[in-house]
């Protein structure tokens, strides 16, 4: 299994919603990193811990990563 990382930026609630929901459909672990807490990047309250106002490190665990990455390609910091 190949591990994938990257940097992400979720503004709004909005966005958090919509992350939630684009990764949710995918069997793959995915976890969001903020300092020194990790959670299942696939819980909107796991999500809501953590610090939002700067970029969060998206962690995924895949062999075909890349459908993903296209998926949330607007969340990541560029």
């Amino acid at each position: 299994m190949k591990t994938t990382t990257t940097n992400i930026k979720l503004a709004t609630i909005s966005d958090v919603r919509d992350f939630v929901n684009a990764v949710a459909a995918f069997e793959d672990e995915i976890d969001l990193q903020s300092g020194r807490y990790v959670v299942d990047g696939k819980s909107i309250m796991g999500i809501f811990s953590l610090d939002l106002l700067s970029p969060i490190k998206l962690t995924v665990y895949s062999d075909k990563p890349d459908e993903l990455l296209t998926k949330i390609d607007k969340f990541i910091v560029k």
